[in-house]
């Protein structure tokens, strides 16, 4: 039996790997060419698959003109002088041949193609609205456009991409990135379509690494039930064994003292040192909202990597989240819930671990 795959992918901060500066700076401003340039093809892409496939309800056409997206020389009605897929291709590289390299603007008509794909329905619904990228939008790009080398003195990697050199900074690195890595250059796991992104002026690799599945000892018939909540983020029963995850004074307490904190240094805020207007004023503001963020996502990778821990030890191939969709329509009402208790972001973490150790997710 064929092992199932899994889809990871890890941001890893990268830097141009270049001491003369002036080239350097030529470096950084051609990304950033290259970043405005992708997110302004990328509004186009979507413009036109969604007005190919409008075409059809322009009932103010005359009955005489009949529609089929598809190539004309296979299809009698069709409208198009290519494949549809090719379409997007071909207005991509009449506009940016030359500006930006092929194997970019390749992989972004990929992608862009395979998303409309899986959200068209809901726009014909009219559920949802369509896309709108803005500048913040990552470069992708084939997977054999690089090759990572390791530098064994400092423990990065080096690679080059679109004649850029690069280098990663890992530092202490508590994660898998290296590991994830050192395996890509083992051929043991494969590097899919990956994209590099720029935000606040540092530049990050987001890798994207296709890997078999852990394989578990695990029985479909013996179900987990697990609650969240704030007052225990999670409550598990297997059988007749009943655990605990987390407590109310190790979460809430700490996250409600952060808090706290933050509005003393917000009261005092109007009596600190300028120097570049608002932004020196409120920075120890920020400091303490990242605190808070850093603080909940460490608690929260925690307490879903015990949970499926348990899950794994029990031999328990499902994991059934308890009345969770009554529990968050009430957390949408009380405001106090809904500030602090992170229930999205504990059920992405479960069910992102879950899907990873092979363990089926029901939610209630």
């Amino acid at each position: 039996m064929e092992k199932q795959k899994i889809v990871l992918t890890r941001k890893i901060q990268v830097y141009v790997d270049c001491e003369d500066k002036e080239k350097k700076d030529a470096y950084y401003k051609q990304l950033y060419e290259w970043r405005v340039l992708a997110f302004q093809a990328a509004n186009l892409v979507f413009t036109h698959m969604y007005v190919q496939d409008r075409v059809r309800e322009l009932f103010y056409f005359t009955d005489d003109v009949k529609v089929k997206l598809a190539d004309r020389t296979k299809h009698e009605d069709g409208i198009l002088n290519t494949s549809r897929t090719n379409t997007t291709y071909r207005l991509l590289s009449k506009r940016l041949l030359g500006k930006m390299p092929s194997d970019i603007f390749n992989a972004l008509n990929s992608t862009l193609t395979r998303l409309y794909s899986k959200e068209r329905s809901a726009y014909w619904r009219g559920e949802r609205s369509l896309r709108n990228y803005k500048r913040n939008l990552p470069l992708p790009f084939p997977s054999n456009a690089l090759k990572f080398e390791a530098d064994e003195k400092h423990k990065e990697f080096r690679f080059t991409l679109f004649k850029i050199p690069f280098k990663t900074y890992l530092g202490k690195d508590r994660t898998d990135k290296r590991a994830l890595l050192q395996r890509h250059m083992a051929g043991t796991i494969k590097l899919c379509i990956s994209s590099l992104k720029i935000e606040k002026g540092k530049v990050y690799l987001l890798a994207v690494f296709e890997m078999e599945r852990d394989e578990h000892e695990l029985k479909d018939t013996v179900i987990a039930e697990a609650s969240l909540s704030l007052e225990h983020p999670i409550v598990v029963n297997v059988g007749k064994t009943h655990y605990r995850i987390g407590n109310k004074e190790e979460f809430l307490h700490r996250r409600l003292a952060i808090q706290a904190a933050r509005r003393r240094l917000q009261r005092g805020a109007t009596f600190n040192r300028p120097g570049k207007g608002r932004r020196r004023k409120l920075k120890s503001l920020e400091d303490w909202d990242a605190q808070e963020r850093r603080y909940v996502d460490s608690r929260l990778h925690l307490y879903s990597r015990r949970l499926i821990d348990l899950c794994i030890k029990s031999q328990a191939g499902t994991l059934l989240l308890v009345n969770q969709l009554q529990k968050e329509a009430v957390a949408k009402e009380e405001e106090f819930l809904l500030r602090n208790w992170s229930y999205y972001g504990l059920k992405e973490k479960i069910a992102y671990k879950a899907q990873k150790a092979g363990i089926n997710v029901i939610v209630e």
